[in-house]
Protein backbone atom coordinates (compact mmCIF):
# COMPACT_ATOMS: atom_id res chain seq x y z
CA UNK A 1 0.00 0.00 0.00
CA UNK A 2 1.36 3.41 -0.95
CA UNK A 3 1.63 6.38 1.41
CA UNK A 4 1.90 10.10 0.95
CA UNK A 5 4.78 11.74 2.81
CA UNK A 6 4.25 15.09 4.53
CA UNK A 7 7.23 17.05 5.79
CA UNK A 8 5.81 19.37 8.45
CA UNK A 9 8.44 21.83 9.66
CA UNK A 10 7.85 23.97 12.72
CA UNK A 11 9.95 26.71 14.27
CA UNK A 12 11.40 24.29 16.85
CA UNK A 13 11.04 20.82 15.34
CA UNK A 14 10.11 18.95 12.19
CA UNK A 15 8.36 15.70 11.39
CA UNK A 16 8.11 13.37 8.45
CA UNK A 17 4.59 11.94 8.57
CA UNK A 18 3.24 9.03 6.53
CA UNK A 19 -0.44 8.94 5.60
CA UNK A 20 -2.75 6.56 3.82
CA UNK A 21 -6.52 6.20 3.47
CA UNK A 22 -7.69 2.78 4.62
CA UNK A 23 -11.26 1.61 5.24
CA UNK A 24 -12.58 5.14 4.95
CA UNK A 25 -10.19 6.65 7.49
CA UNK A 26 -6.83 8.41 7.49
CA UNK A 27 -4.05 6.38 9.02
CA UNK A 28 -1.08 8.41 10.27
CA UNK A 29 2.41 7.36 11.27
CA UNK A 30 5.37 9.43 12.35
CA UNK A 31 8.30 8.26 10.27
CA UNK A 32 10.98 10.64 11.57
CA UNK A 33 11.16 13.53 14.02
CA UNK A 34 14.00 16.01 14.37
CA UNK A 35 14.82 19.27 16.08
CA UNK A 36 14.99 22.52 14.13
CA UNK A 37 17.38 24.72 16.06
CA UNK A 38 18.26 28.25 14.97
CA UNK A 39 21.97 28.96 14.98
CA UNK A 40 23.43 32.22 16.31
CA UNK A 41 26.57 33.46 14.57
CA UNK A 42 27.82 36.69 16.12
CA UNK A 43 24.76 38.90 16.41
CA UNK A 44 22.89 37.17 13.56
CA UNK A 45 20.37 34.31 13.84
CA UNK A 46 20.02 31.78 11.03
CA UNK A 47 18.24 28.60 10.00
CA UNK A 48 20.44 25.60 9.23
CA UNK A 49 19.01 24.64 5.85
CA UNK A 50 21.57 21.96 5.01
CA UNK A 51 20.78 20.19 8.27
CA UNK A 52 17.06 20.29 7.38
CA UNK A 53 17.80 18.85 3.93
CA UNK A 54 19.77 16.06 5.56
CA UNK A 55 16.80 15.25 7.82
CA UNK A 56 14.53 15.06 4.76
CA UNK A 57 16.98 12.64 3.18
CA UNK A 58 17.08 10.54 6.34
CA UNK A 59 13.29 10.34 6.22
CA UNK A 60 13.37 9.06 2.65
CA UNK A 61 15.98 6.47 3.64
CA UNK A 62 13.87 5.29 6.58
CA UNK A 63 10.91 4.75 4.27
CA UNK A 64 13.12 2.90 1.79
CA UNK A 65 14.64 0.61 4.44
CA UNK A 66 11.16 -0.29 5.67
CA UNK A 67 9.95 -1.04 2.17
CA UNK A 68 7.35 1.75 2.24
CA UNK A 69 6.23 2.96 -1.17
CA UNK A 70 5.84 6.75 -1.31
CA UNK A 71 3.32 8.00 -3.88
CA UNK A 72 4.01 11.73 -3.41
CA UNK A 73 5.71 14.31 -1.18
CA UNK A 74 4.65 17.72 0.19
CA UNK A 75 6.39 20.22 2.49
CA UNK A 76 4.90 22.86 4.79
CA UNK A 77 6.62 25.26 7.22
CA UNK A 78 6.38 28.55 9.03
CA UNK A 79 5.99 31.74 6.98
CA UNK A 80 8.03 34.83 5.98
CA UNK A 81 11.55 33.30 5.86
CA UNK A 82 13.46 32.65 2.64
CA UNK A 83 16.71 31.68 0.99
CA UNK A 84 18.51 33.31 -1.95
CA UNK A 85 19.94 31.40 -4.89
CA UNK A 86 22.86 32.68 -6.98
CA UNK A 87 23.47 32.55 -10.70
CA UNK A 88 25.18 29.17 -10.34
CA UNK A 89 22.11 27.64 -8.67
CA UNK A 90 23.70 27.48 -5.21
CA UNK A 91 22.32 28.76 -1.91
CA UNK A 92 23.81 32.12 -0.91
CA UNK A 93 24.26 31.71 2.84
CA UNK A 94 21.90 30.32 5.43
CA UNK A 95 18.54 32.14 5.64
CA UNK A 96 17.96 34.63 8.42
CA UNK A 97 15.60 33.59 11.21
CA UNK A 98 12.45 35.71 11.44
CA UNK A 99 13.44 36.71 14.98
CA UNK A 100 16.79 38.09 13.82
CA UNK A 101 17.10 41.67 15.01
CA UNK A 102 18.24 43.24 11.72
CA UNK A 103 14.68 44.41 10.96
CA UNK A 104 14.18 46.25 14.26
CA UNK A 105 15.13 49.73 13.05
CA UNK A 106 14.13 49.23 9.43
CA UNK A 107 10.50 48.29 10.15
CA UNK A 108 9.41 51.75 11.29
CA UNK A 109 11.36 53.44 8.50
CA UNK A 110 9.74 51.35 5.76
CA UNK A 111 6.24 51.79 7.16
CA UNK A 112 6.75 55.55 7.41
CA UNK A 113 8.08 55.78 3.84
CA UNK A 114 5.53 53.52 2.15
CA UNK A 115 2.69 54.27 4.66
CA UNK A 116 0.38 51.87 6.48
CA UNK A 117 -2.47 52.62 4.11
CA UNK A 118 -0.50 51.83 0.96
CA UNK A 119 1.07 48.64 2.29
CA UNK A 120 -2.21 47.25 3.62
CA UNK A 121 -4.17 48.25 0.52
CA UNK A 122 -1.67 46.40 -1.66
CA UNK A 123 -1.25 43.27 0.49
CA UNK A 124 -3.96 42.97 3.16
CA UNK A 125 -1.32 41.61 5.54
CA UNK A 126 -0.93 42.22 9.28
CA UNK A 127 1.90 44.56 10.25
CA UNK A 128 4.69 42.66 12.00
CA UNK A 129 8.39 43.48 11.97
CA UNK A 130 9.17 39.84 11.14
CA UNK A 131 7.51 40.04 7.71
CA UNK A 132 9.63 39.38 4.63
CA UNK A 133 9.15 42.94 3.38
CA UNK A 134 11.27 44.30 6.23
CA UNK A 135 13.93 41.56 6.02
CA UNK A 136 14.53 42.32 2.36
CA UNK A 137 14.53 46.05 3.08
CA UNK A 138 17.07 45.52 5.88
CA UNK A 139 19.35 43.55 3.58
CA UNK A 140 19.08 46.23 0.89
CA UNK A 141 19.91 49.05 3.33
CA UNK A 142 22.87 47.07 4.68
CA UNK A 143 24.19 46.59 1.11
CA UNK A 144 24.01 42.85 1.59
CA UNK A 145 26.32 41.07 -0.87
CA UNK A 146 23.89 38.14 -0.80
CA UNK A 147 21.06 40.28 -2.11
CA UNK A 148 23.33 41.77 -4.77
CA UNK A 149 24.20 38.31 -6.08
CA UNK A 150 20.71 36.82 -5.74
CA UNK A 151 18.96 35.59 -8.87
CA UNK A 152 16.16 33.68 -7.18
CA UNK A 153 14.13 34.08 -3.97
CA UNK A 154 12.65 30.90 -2.47
CA UNK A 155 10.65 30.55 0.71
CA UNK A 156 11.61 27.72 3.07
CA UNK A 157 9.51 24.85 1.60
CA UNK A 158 10.23 26.08 -1.93
CA UNK A 159 13.95 26.08 -1.12
CA UNK A 160 13.79 22.51 0.16
CA UNK A 161 11.68 21.50 -2.86
CA UNK A 162 14.40 23.00 -5.06
CA UNK A 163 17.03 20.93 -3.29
CA UNK A 164 14.90 17.81 -3.89
CA UNK A 165 13.68 18.48 -7.44
CA UNK A 166 15.83 21.18 -9.05
CA UNK A 167 12.64 23.18 -9.81
CA UNK A 168 12.01 26.72 -8.50
CA UNK A 169 8.48 27.88 -7.69
CA UNK A 170 7.08 29.75 -4.72
CA UNK A 171 3.64 28.74 -3.46
CA UNK A 172 0.59 30.98 -3.02
CA UNK A 173 -0.21 30.56 0.71
CA UNK A 174 3.39 31.29 1.70
CA UNK A 175 3.87 34.07 -0.84
CA UNK A 176 1.05 36.02 0.79
CA UNK A 177 2.84 36.02 4.17
CA UNK A 178 5.68 38.14 2.76
CA UNK A 179 3.64 41.38 2.73
CA UNK A 180 4.90 41.74 -0.85
CA UNK A 181 2.15 39.84 -2.69
CA UNK A 182 -0.92 41.62 -4.02
CA UNK A 183 -4.03 39.43 -3.53
CA UNK A 184 -6.08 41.53 -5.99
CA UNK A 185 -3.66 41.28 -8.93
CA UNK A 186 -2.61 37.82 -7.70
CA UNK A 187 1.05 38.64 -8.23
CA UNK A 188 4.06 40.22 -6.54
CA UNK A 189 3.47 43.95 -6.01
CA UNK A 190 5.76 46.03 -8.22
CA UNK A 191 5.22 49.25 -6.25
CA UNK A 192 6.40 47.74 -2.96
CA UNK A 193 9.51 46.25 -4.56
CA UNK A 194 10.32 49.62 -6.07
CA UNK A 195 9.76 51.21 -2.65
CA UNK A 196 12.42 49.07 -0.97
CA UNK A 197 14.75 48.98 -3.98
CA UNK A 198 14.70 45.21 -4.49
CA UNK A 199 14.44 43.54 -7.90
CA UNK A 200 11.00 41.96 -8.20
CA UNK A 201 12.34 39.56 -10.84
CA UNK A 202 14.11 37.42 -8.23
CA UNK A 203 10.72 36.34 -6.83
CA UNK A 204 9.85 34.06 -9.74
CA UNK A 205 6.51 32.36 -10.36
CA UNK A 206 3.85 31.52 -7.77
CA UNK A 207 1.89 28.26 -8.00
CA UNK A 208 -1.37 27.23 -6.34
CA UNK A 209 -1.64 24.51 -3.66
CA UNK A 210 -2.01 21.16 -5.37
CA UNK A 211 0.41 21.91 -8.21
CA UNK A 212 2.79 19.12 -9.15
CA UNK A 213 6.11 20.96 -9.28
CA UNK A 214 8.48 18.14 -10.10
CA UNK A 215 9.89 14.83 -8.93
CA UNK A 216 12.93 13.77 -6.95
CA UNK A 217 15.95 14.82 -9.01
CA UNK A 218 18.43 12.31 -10.38
CA UNK A 219 21.16 13.18 -7.87
CA UNK A 220 18.81 12.48 -4.94
CA UNK A 221 17.61 9.23 -6.55
CA UNK A 222 21.18 8.08 -7.09
CA UNK A 223 22.38 9.08 -3.62
CA UNK A 224 19.49 7.47 -1.75
CA UNK A 225 18.48 4.71 -4.15
CA UNK A 226 14.88 5.87 -4.33
CA UNK A 227 12.49 6.26 -7.30
CA UNK A 228 11.30 9.45 -9.03
CA UNK A 229 8.58 10.33 -6.53
CA UNK A 230 6.29 13.27 -7.49
CA UNK A 231 6.58 16.41 -5.33
CA UNK A 232 3.58 18.71 -4.88
CA UNK A 233 3.30 22.28 -3.71
CA UNK A 234 0.72 21.88 -0.95
CA UNK A 235 -0.57 24.72 1.22
CA UNK A 236 3.03 25.33 2.22
CA UNK A 237 2.32 27.74 5.04
CA UNK A 238 1.75 25.39 7.98
CA UNK A 239 -1.31 27.37 9.07
CA UNK A 240 -2.71 27.08 5.55
CA UNK A 241 -2.34 23.31 5.81
CA UNK A 242 -3.79 23.29 9.35
CA UNK A 243 -6.87 25.23 8.21
CA UNK A 244 -7.32 22.83 5.29
CA UNK A 245 -7.61 20.07 7.92
CA UNK A 246 -10.19 21.82 10.13
CA UNK A 247 -13.04 19.28 10.39
CA UNK A 248 -15.77 21.84 9.70
CA UNK A 249 -18.86 20.73 7.81
CA UNK A 250 -20.09 24.19 6.73
CA UNK A 251 -18.31 27.12 5.03
CA UNK A 252 -18.73 29.53 7.97
CA UNK A 253 -16.43 28.47 10.80
CA UNK A 254 -13.82 29.91 13.13
CA UNK A 255 -10.49 28.23 13.76
CA UNK A 256 -7.49 28.52 16.04
CA UNK A 257 -4.25 26.88 14.92
CA UNK A 258 -2.35 26.60 18.17
CA UNK A 259 1.40 26.11 18.56
CA UNK A 260 4.46 28.34 18.93
CA UNK A 261 2.24 30.93 17.26
CA UNK A 262 -1.53 31.09 17.61
CA UNK A 263 -3.50 32.00 14.52
CA UNK A 264 -7.21 32.64 14.90
CA UNK A 265 -9.65 33.54 12.18
CA UNK A 266 -12.01 32.28 9.50
CA UNK A 267 -12.00 31.30 5.84
CA UNK A 268 -13.28 33.84 3.30
CA UNK A 269 -13.72 33.89 -0.46
CA UNK A 270 -11.86 37.16 -1.04
CA UNK A 271 -9.50 39.34 1.03
CA UNK A 272 -11.01 41.84 3.45
CA UNK A 273 -9.15 45.06 2.69
CA UNK A 274 -11.34 47.50 4.59
CA UNK A 275 -10.14 50.36 6.74
CA UNK A 276 -11.49 48.51 9.79
CA UNK A 277 -9.44 45.39 8.94
CA UNK A 278 -6.35 47.59 8.70
CA UNK A 279 -7.20 49.32 11.98
CA UNK A 280 -7.52 45.96 13.73
CA UNK A 281 -4.26 44.79 12.11
CA UNK A 282 -5.79 41.63 10.63
CA UNK A 283 -4.19 39.65 7.86
CA UNK A 284 -5.46 38.04 4.65
CA UNK A 285 -3.26 35.04 3.94
CA UNK A 286 -3.73 32.69 1.04
CA UNK A 287 -5.71 29.52 1.60
CA UNK A 288 -6.62 26.46 -0.44
CA UNK A 289 -8.89 26.29 -3.48
CA UNK A 290 -9.77 29.94 -3.96
CA UNK A 291 -9.96 30.98 -0.31
CA UNK A 292 -8.20 33.42 1.99
CA UNK A 293 -7.55 33.11 5.70
CA UNK A 294 -8.79 36.22 7.48
CA UNK A 295 -6.91 35.92 10.73
CA UNK A 296 -4.89 37.44 13.54
CA UNK A 297 -1.41 36.27 14.53
CA UNK A 298 -1.02 35.96 18.31
CA UNK A 299 2.27 35.21 20.06
CA UNK A 300 1.11 31.78 21.22
CA UNK A 301 2.89 29.13 23.27
CA UNK A 302 6.22 30.79 22.48
CA UNK A 303 5.85 32.53 25.84
CA UNK A 304 5.56 29.22 27.68
CA UNK A 305 8.36 27.60 25.66
CA UNK A 306 10.71 30.48 26.41
CA UNK A 307 9.90 30.47 30.15
CA UNK A 308 10.71 26.77 30.24
CA UNK A 309 13.96 27.41 28.36
CA UNK A 310 14.93 30.19 30.79
CA UNK A 311 14.33 27.96 33.82
CA UNK A 312 16.34 25.14 32.22
CA UNK A 313 19.29 27.53 31.78
CA UNK A 314 19.04 28.20 35.51
CA UNK A 315 19.23 24.48 36.26
CA UNK A 316 15.53 23.74 36.87
CA UNK A 317 13.85 21.48 34.32
CA UNK A 318 10.11 20.96 33.93
CA UNK A 319 8.15 18.89 31.46
CA UNK A 320 5.22 20.64 29.83
CA UNK A 321 2.72 18.39 31.70
CA UNK A 322 4.42 19.36 34.98
CA UNK A 323 4.08 23.05 34.13
CA UNK A 324 0.40 22.61 33.25
CA UNK A 325 -0.17 20.86 36.59
CA UNK A 326 1.53 23.74 38.44
CA UNK A 327 -0.61 26.23 36.49
CA UNK A 328 -3.79 24.43 37.50
CA UNK A 329 -2.85 24.79 41.16
CA UNK A 330 -1.93 28.49 40.92
CA UNK A 331 -4.13 31.46 41.83
CA UNK A 332 -6.47 32.48 38.99
CA UNK A 333 -6.43 35.90 37.31
CA UNK A 334 -3.39 37.13 39.25
CA UNK A 335 -2.14 39.41 36.46
CA UNK A 336 -3.19 40.49 32.99
CA UNK A 337 -0.99 41.07 29.94
CA UNK A 338 -1.17 41.50 26.20
CA UNK A 339 0.72 38.47 24.90
CA UNK A 340 1.60 40.41 21.73
CA UNK A 341 3.52 43.16 23.47
CA UNK A 342 6.90 43.80 21.82
CA UNK A 343 8.58 42.82 25.10
CA UNK A 344 7.80 39.19 24.31
CA UNK A 345 8.99 38.98 20.70
CA UNK A 346 12.66 38.13 21.32
CA UNK A 347 13.51 38.58 25.03
CA UNK A 348 16.73 37.25 26.52
CA UNK A 349 14.75 35.94 29.52
CA UNK A 350 10.97 35.52 29.16
CA UNK A 351 10.07 35.45 32.90
CA UNK A 352 11.96 38.73 33.35
CA UNK A 353 10.10 40.19 30.38
CA UNK A 354 6.81 39.28 32.09
CA UNK A 355 8.08 40.90 35.31
CA UNK A 356 8.88 44.06 33.36
CA UNK A 357 5.40 44.10 31.84
CA UNK A 358 3.80 43.73 35.28
CA UNK A 359 5.94 46.54 36.72
CA UNK A 360 5.06 48.78 33.77
CA UNK A 361 1.33 48.18 34.28
CA UNK A 362 1.33 48.43 38.09
CA UNK A 363 0.71 44.74 38.78
CA UNK A 364 2.32 42.23 41.11
CA UNK A 365 4.68 39.99 39.14
CA UNK A 366 4.29 36.21 39.50
CA UNK A 367 6.58 34.58 42.06
CA UNK A 368 6.68 30.91 40.99
CA UNK A 369 6.62 28.89 37.75
CA UNK A 370 2.99 27.84 38.16
CA UNK A 371 1.90 31.48 38.42
CA UNK A 372 3.82 32.42 35.27
CA UNK A 373 2.32 29.54 33.30
CA UNK A 374 -1.22 30.14 34.53
CA UNK A 375 -0.94 33.79 33.60
CA UNK A 376 0.31 32.94 30.11
CA UNK A 377 -2.51 30.45 29.44
CA UNK A 378 -5.27 32.66 30.87
CA UNK A 379 -4.11 35.70 28.93
CA UNK A 380 -3.80 33.71 25.71
CA UNK A 381 -7.42 32.61 26.21
CA UNK A 382 -8.48 36.24 26.73
CA UNK A 383 -6.60 37.34 23.61
CA UNK A 384 -8.33 34.58 21.66
CA UNK A 385 -11.71 35.97 22.70
CA UNK A 386 -10.62 39.48 21.75
CA UNK A 387 -9.50 38.34 18.29
CA UNK A 388 -12.53 36.08 17.77
CA UNK A 389 -14.91 38.97 18.40
CA UNK A 390 -13.00 41.07 15.87
CA UNK A 391 -13.10 38.21 13.35
CA UNK A 392 -16.87 38.04 13.68
CA UNK A 393 -17.10 41.79 13.12
CA UNK A 394 -14.94 41.74 9.98
CA UNK A 395 -16.52 38.61 8.51
CA UNK A 396 -20.08 39.69 9.34
CA UNK A 397 -20.69 36.35 11.02
CA UNK A 398 -21.47 34.88 14.43
CA UNK A 399 -19.68 31.61 15.04
CA UNK A 400 -21.24 28.86 17.14
CA UNK A 401 -17.89 27.84 18.57
CA UNK A 402 -14.19 27.53 17.81
CA UNK A 403 -12.25 24.72 16.11
CA UNK A 404 -8.80 24.30 17.70
CA UNK A 405 -6.15 22.33 15.84
CA UNK A 406 -2.42 21.75 16.25
CA UNK A 407 -0.05 20.60 18.95
CA UNK A 408 -1.26 23.20 21.45
CA UNK A 409 -4.54 21.33 21.92
CA UNK A 410 -2.66 18.72 23.94
CA UNK A 411 -2.69 21.40 26.65
CA UNK A 412 -6.16 20.64 28.01
CA UNK A 413 -6.10 23.63 30.37
CA UNK A 414 -5.64 25.97 27.43
CA UNK A 415 -8.54 24.35 25.57
CA UNK A 416 -10.86 24.56 28.58
CA UNK A 417 -9.86 28.10 29.46
CA UNK A 418 -10.36 29.15 25.85
CA UNK A 419 -13.93 27.81 25.99
CA UNK A 420 -14.41 29.64 29.31
CA UNK A 421 -13.06 32.90 27.90
CA UNK A 422 -15.05 32.92 24.65
CA UNK A 423 -18.20 31.60 26.30
CA UNK A 424 -18.69 29.11 23.47
CA UNK A 425 -17.81 25.47 22.87
CA UNK A 426 -14.35 24.52 21.66
CA UNK A 427 -13.87 21.53 19.36
CA UNK A 428 -10.26 20.38 19.73
CA UNK A 429 -8.70 18.19 17.07
CA UNK A 430 -6.86 16.96 15.18
CA UNK A 431 -3.45 17.46 16.80
CA UNK A 432 -1.50 16.89 13.58
CA UNK A 433 -3.46 19.52 11.67
CA UNK A 434 -0.65 20.83 9.46
CA UNK A 435 0.60 17.40 8.43
CA UNK A 436 -2.94 16.20 7.71
CA UNK A 437 -3.78 19.27 5.64
CA UNK A 438 -0.53 18.75 3.72
CA UNK A 439 -1.68 15.20 2.93
CA UNK A 440 -5.22 16.24 1.99
CA UNK A 441 -3.94 18.54 -0.76
CA UNK A 442 -1.74 15.73 -2.10
CA UNK A 443 -4.73 13.35 -2.19
CA UNK A 444 -6.97 15.92 -3.91
CA UNK A 445 -4.22 16.68 -6.44
CA UNK A 446 -3.77 12.98 -7.23
CA UNK A 447 -7.53 12.40 -7.56
CA UNK A 448 -7.90 10.19 -4.48
CA UNK A 449 -10.22 12.81 -2.93
CA UNK A 450 -12.64 14.99 -4.88
CA UNK A 451 -12.46 18.31 -3.05
CA UNK A 452 -11.73 20.04 0.26
CA UNK A 453 -15.16 19.33 1.73
CA UNK A 454 -14.85 15.60 1.12
CA UNK A 455 -11.39 15.90 2.68
CA UNK A 456 -12.68 17.70 5.80
CA UNK A 457 -15.46 15.15 6.22
CA UNK A 458 -12.79 12.43 6.08
CA UNK A 459 -10.80 14.21 8.82
CA UNK A 460 -13.89 14.38 11.04
CA UNK A 461 -14.50 10.67 10.58
CA UNK A 462 -10.85 9.73 11.15
CA UNK A 463 -9.84 11.53 14.34
CA UNK A 464 -11.42 12.12 17.75
CA UNK A 465 -12.71 15.65 18.38
CA UNK A 466 -12.71 16.70 22.05
CA UNK A 467 -15.57 18.96 23.15
CA UNK A 468 -14.92 21.65 25.79
CA UNK A 469 -18.00 23.44 27.09
CA UNK A 470 -17.67 26.85 28.83
CA UNK A 471 -17.44 26.82 32.61
CA UNK A 472 -17.44 29.51 35.37
CA UNK A 473 -18.97 32.00 32.94
CA UNK A 474 -19.45 34.89 35.38
CA UNK A 475 -15.89 34.77 36.74
CA UNK A 476 -14.39 34.66 33.25
CA UNK A 477 -16.57 37.54 32.02
CA UNK A 478 -15.44 39.70 34.93
CA UNK A 479 -11.80 38.73 34.44
CA UNK A 480 -12.04 39.54 30.73
CA UNK A 481 -13.11 43.10 31.54
CA UNK A 482 -10.11 43.37 33.88
CA UNK A 483 -7.91 42.06 31.07
CA UNK A 484 -9.21 44.74 28.69
CA UNK A 485 -8.64 47.42 31.34
CA UNK A 486 -5.09 46.40 32.26
CA UNK A 487 -3.95 45.85 28.68
CA UNK A 488 -5.72 48.95 27.37
CA UNK A 489 -7.16 46.96 24.48
CA UNK A 490 -10.13 48.89 23.11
Amino acid sequence: MTHVLAFDLGASSGRAMLGRIENGKIQLEELHRFSNDPVAIGNRLHWDMLRLLQELKQSLLKAKHRGIAISSIGIDSWGVDFGLIGDNGELLGNPYHYRDAHTNDVYEEVVEELTYDEIFHRTGIQFMSINTLYHLAAMKRANSPLLKEAKHFLMIPALLRYFLTGKMHNEFSLATTTQLFNPVSNDWDETLFEGIGVDRNIMGTVVEPGTRVGELRESIRTELGVPAVPVYAVAEHDTGSAVAAVPALAPSFAYLSCGTWSLIGTEVGSPVLTERAQQLNFTNEGGVYGTFRLLKNIMGLWLLQECRRAWEREGVSYTFPELVKLAGDAKPFAFFMDCDDDLFLQPAHMPEAIDTYCARTGQQAPDNPGAYVRGILENLAFKYRYALEQTEELAGAVFEGLHMVGGGIQNTLLCQWTANAIGKPVWAGPVEGSAIGNMLVQWIASGELNDIWEARKLVRESFPIELYEPQDAAAWRTAYEDFRLKTKLA
